[in-house]
């Protein structure tokens, strides 16, 4: 093809790879992250709202679209280190431009900030983030005038992207806005100027429902590092009467992810805690955000006499337990979360209150709420073990309202915390020891292959895939392992309906999370796949690390094993990167982080004998 009749595609000086949904948008490594793969994904995705109707988040033409980004240094500029790739917030700005749309800049501000803004105004919203995972890598997450993107948008869009894809592709070169490496062919773009609003109504949206000086006479330390949110959140606080010590603020990009900190992270932030009580005196609480502010982090602050004075000692509150705690105080009565939570939810007063757990992800427990409001509950929330708390409806409390907020939010399930403790003359600890006695901790191994992962769960998952959960009976025991038994129905292995063949019975097991799943009838699956599943996993979660007998089998998400002894282990590939993560749950936080640690342990941890089992 002559030079003068060259498309796009032909020209281009890189095998393209393509960005795929995740749980939480699109990600990928930044190098691989054109602005051409940017432009064609975004456009894609939001001619298809341009598709919908109103009353489905639909957009229409000349309509104000907003978008946002983080300050990881790719979102909205050049980074020689990563093959002079970023400036991704430019290529959303012109997929809106092409899509008939207005692009209004809201500038750095967290995702909730933006996805709340946008829905009060009734339009579209794009965050340029990647979130908690390392700054190599990035990627944007779109919501449509009514929210997030559910699972039931992803094959529509996916469809359209093809579509885009080969249009863009066959441009004549000459007249394409890229150049051979994927890039804006006028090299770096100014950014529409950006507008505070959105940050301010964030702002306004906490201090009415809380109020001023509401937390007056709390001392909290604030760790900054990266966070976009980081200046708001400080003000929030000030302005809610706390007494606010920055620390930790850091020009470099800090992947906190809140799912996952470790003994080195704890140990920076503890320093921190040190030398603000060193200068500052002691302090009620330390308190944080991931990179994109949708995720909190909180530790409750601890002290220790000793001969040699009062020590100061943070401690760590995951995800799942904060919301336990900040759902209390607002009174919910319908809880949605995933399957990977904490479940001393399972234990304590909201169980009442439990909806059936989900996958991980927030458009699965944002589609569990609205199946909570379409039964008729009224005060409707639900959270990740990540920390992220959404509320499905409008919550009341002492006569001021909040409104519906259905993505992660970071700011809300801290300052709840923080309110609970001063209405109820509490420290964190004392606030937490309240709830029943479960505790929980999570791992990860980076750069862990997908196709790995999925071999993993494929190996122990049963050939019927409508199953989600598979309840061992006792039987009887040789050291660690369960010889099958004979369930309740009176097949062996596996709780049942009294359907035949290929027929499934929905039923309910009061020892389970997971209510009205179709589990096995008495032909769907043998004997052998069962005792295979069993043996093969009691010799890796063997009585040499201390596990018990597997108890069940849960399929929701990954592989939730349970254990006779109340342990748990949760194998779960990551749903937008290369990582294998282990949730952990036990009676005391020291086995949880036992189970953690032999998880993820090098060379032959529990997931790295899982990867070896499915290499032979």
């Amino acid at each position: 093809m002559s030079n003068s009749n060259a498309t796009l595609r032909s020209r281009l000086s890189y095998e393209p790879q393509a960005l795929k949904f995740g749980t939480s948008g699109r990600r990928g490594e930044v190098i691989h992250l054109t602005q051409l793969e940017i432009y064609i994904n975004a456009l894609a995705e939001l001619e298809y709202l341009r598709s919908l109707p109103a009353g489905e988040g639909g957009l229409r033409a000349g309509d104000p679209f907003y978008f946002a980004y983080d300050l990881r240094p790719s979102s909205s500029r050049f980074v020689p280190e990563q093959q002079g790739r970023g400036e991704l917030a430019q290529a959303i700005a012109q997929a809106i431009q092409d899509a008939g749309l207005r692009p209004v800049n809201l500038g750095a501000i967290p995702t909730p900030a933006l996805t709340c803004y946008a829905l009060a105004q009734g339009c579209g919203s794009i965050m340029v983030t990647g979130s908690h995972i390392p700054f190599d890598r990035n990627g944007y997450k779109t919501n449509s005038a009514k929210g997030e993107l559910l699972k039931r948008d992803e094959a529509p869009i996916n469809a359209r992207v093809e579509e885009v894809r080969a249009r863009v592709y066959r441009q004549p070169f000459a007249d394409a806005l890229f150049d051979e490496r994927g890039m804006f062919k006028t090299g770096s773009r100014p950014l529409p100027a950006a507008t505070d609003a959105a940050r301010r109504f964030y702002h306004r949206r906490y201090l009415e429902f809380f109020g001023a000086g509401s937390l007056k006479g709390l001392r909290l330390l604030v760790y900054q590092h990266s966070a976009v949110g980081r200046d708001l959140f400080v003000e929030v606080l000030e302005s809610l009467g706390a007494e606010v010590f920055p620390a930790g603020r850091s020009d470099a990009f800090v992947p906190i992810d809140t799912e996952n900190i470790d003994q080195a992270q704890l140990a920076q932030i503890q320093q921190l805690l040190d030398a603000v009580t060193a200068q500052h005196g002691p302090v009620h609480a330390v308190v944080s955000l991931d990179g994109d502010s949708d995720r909190p982090l909180l530790l409750g602050v601890e002290a220790h006499a000793s001969a040699g004075g009062t020590h100061y000692q943070a401690r760590f509150y995951g995800g799942d337990l904060v919301g336990m705690v900040v759902a209390e105080f607002l009174r919910a009565d319908a809880v949605v979360v995933p399957i990977s939570c904490n479940d001393a939810i399972d234990r304590g007063p909201l169980r009442d209150r439990l909806e059936p757990k989900t996958r991980i992800g927030s458009p699965f427990v944002i589609a569990g709420m609205e199946a909570a409001r379409a039964q008729g509950r009224r005060r409707v929330c639900g959270w990740e073990a990540n920390g992220g708390f959404l509320t499905g409806s409008e919550v009341e409390r002492q006569g001021r309202v909040l409104t519906a907020l259905p993505t992660r939010d970071a700011l809300l399930p801290i300052l709840c915390t923080l309110a609970a403790m001063q209405e109820q003359g509490l420290t964190m600890g004392q606030l937490f020891d309240r709830l029943p006695k479960r505790f929980s901790k999570a791992a990860l191994l980076k750069n862990f292959p997908r196709p790995i992962s999925q071999k993993i769960i494929a190996r122990f998952s049963l050939a019927n895939a409508d199953i989600r959960e598979l309840v061992i009976s006792p039987g009887s025991r040789r050291g660690n392992e369960a010889e099958p038994g004979i369930s309740e129905c009176g097949t062996r292995n596996a709780e049942c309906g009294t359907g035949r063949g290929n027929e499934y019975s929905a039923i309910r097991n009061p020892q389970s999370a997971i209510s009205d799943v179709r589990l096995l009838t008495s032909t769907a699956t043998s004997a052998d796949e069962v005792a295979r599943i069993v043996r093969e996993l009691s010799s890796v979660f063997s009585a040499a690390h201390g596990f018990d007998a597997v108890a069940k089998v849960n399929y929701t998400d990954g592989l939730r094993i349970y254990f006779h002894n109340g342990d748990v282990a949760h194998v779960r590939p990551s749903g937008n990167a290369d990582e294998l993560r282990i949730y952990a749950v036990a009676d005391c936080q020291e086995r949880a982080n036992t189970i953690a640690q032999l998880g993820v342990a090098e060379p032959m941890g529990l997931l790295r004998t899982l990867e070896k089992m499915v290499a032979q």
